[in-house]
Order: C-alpha cells, then sequence, then structure tokens
C-alpha cells in the first residue's frame, strides 16, 4: 500500500487496483500542494470522516469529475446527494460495509460535525474514525478528529489497525502530548503512526516536533511524510 499525504487531514491510499481518498479537503486548504487532477486522477472511493468544510473539500467535484463512490455517515450523503453526487454508500458509527476489494468501518470520534450554510449551522450526522481493511494489506485507521477517549481500546482489540493516522493539531483535536498518549496507551500493536490535521491554519501547532517527541524511545514508528510524496507500508 502507498499512502500519500496532502495537508491537513487529506490521503490518497493506493493498494490493488484501488485509490481511494480520505477527506479530500484541497481548495481553501492553505497547506495543500500538488496538481489536484493528477491527485484524483483514477480514485475510486472517496471516505469521509465527518461534515466539516475542511473534511468534506472538495468530495462534490471530485465524484462529479471521476464517478468515486462516496463513503461516508447517512446525513452526509444525503447532503451530498442533494449537492447532485450520484454515487453515495450510506453508513453510520460500528457499521462495516464492503467496497469491492476492500471493507470500510466508521468507528467512534468525539467532535462534532455540520457545515454553514446562509448563516446556518446545521449538523450532518456524527464525527467518525475510519478503519481500512485489504485483504493482504496493513489494516488502516484514521482517526478523523477527536479527543482521546477510553474506548479506543475496544477499537484497537476489535479493528487491531498496523497504520494509524492521528491528529495533533490542538484547539479542534488532541494536541501532540495527548495524541502521543492515546497511541501509547490504546495502540502499542501499530507498525506506524502519521500524524495529521496540523500546519495547515494558525490556530493549530506547527509541525509534528512535540509528537515526535513524546514518542521517542516507545516502539512507535513515527512516520511524518512530505507531501504528496508517497510512504510504502
Amino acid at each position: 500500500m502507498k499512502i500519500t499525504w496532502f495537508g491537513h487531514s487529506a490521503f490518497r491510499l493506493d493498494f490493488a487496483d484501488k485509490a481511494v481518498l480520505i477527506d479530500p479537503f484541497f481548495t481553501g486548504n492553505p497547506a495543500f500542494e500538488g496538481d489536484k487532477a493528477k491527485i484524483i486522477e483514477g480514485v475510486s472511493h472517496v471516505l469521509l470522516t465527518h461534515g466539516h468544510g475542511d473534511h468534506v473539500g472538495d468530495t462534490v467535484e471530485i465524484a462529479k469529475a471521476t464517478g468515486a463512490k462516496v463513503v461516508t455517515n447517512f446525513e452526509l450523503c444525503m447532503y451530498l446527494a442533494k449537492q447532485g453526487v450520484q454515487n453515495i454508500d450510506p453508513m453510520n458509527t460500528g457499521g462495516t460495509t464492503e467496497q469491492g476489494g476492500f471493507t470500510v468501518t466508521l468507528v467512534r470520534a468525539d467532535h462534532s460535525s455540520g457545515l454553514v450554510e446562509m448563516d446556518v449551522n446545521f449538523p450532518l450526522g456524527s464525527a467518525n474514525g475510519i478503519v481500512v481493511k485489504a485483504p493482504g494489506e496493513p489494516t488502516v485507521y484514521h482517526m478523523g478528529d477527536t479527543d482521546i477517549f477510553g474506548d479506543m481500546g475496544l477499537i484497537a482489540e476489535i479493528h487491531q489497525p498496523e497504520i494509524a493516522m492521528v491528529p495533533i493539531g490542538d484547539r479542534f483535536t488532541m494536541g501532540p502530548e495527548v495524541a502521543a498518549l492515546a497511541v501509547q496507551r490504546y495502540f502499542s500493536g501499530l507498525k506506524a503512526v502519521i500524524p495529521c490535521h496540523y500546519a495547515s491554519f494558525p490556530p493549530l501547532v506547527p509541525n509534528a516536533d512535540r509528537f515526535v517527541a513524546a514518542l521517542e524511545g516507545k516502539g512507535i514508528q513515527v512516520v511524518v511524510p512530505h507531501k504528496t510524496v508517497a510512504v510504502r507500508v
């Protein structure tokens, strides 16, 4: 599997004949680098953790351009359908769906989920983390936006993730030290952890240094990828 980070919480997973985007926030993302047309080439699925604009991002445009299936919570799927997205697969927390060669599970995240339109804030289902499982590939857990919570231990026990994308930016999610604690306490079986949701907007922590330092000597590999450069796992 190849994993590519595009800044903030946006990732692309390439494995077998699949190309999967998670939280594709490109337009308006000050940390985004790359050629969007090239990034969305061959995309078969878009997975969304929750309904905030910095995670939904370019989903509508990508889905219309590529025909990619959008997989997320029910309420967000219904909203996107009204925006013209035709290929949706709604689900909810705890559910697993078969996506033709891999599965997607939505798990709990401690966060909010909603958009603002015409000065009105409206909710779009629950915030989630996403677990991706494919035969012969490492199990990937994108935590979405979240704080630490005790049931992370159950997520680890049930899904046994090997790769995790962990928000570390503080203010809207865990900060670096709490994120490191979550990894140490609940996910010691991880082969690699990738920090995200930082260094994009000014209120967020500017780099991953504190997260890396907090996990130094703990036996967990921290991968801080360069944006647009794929890492193999």
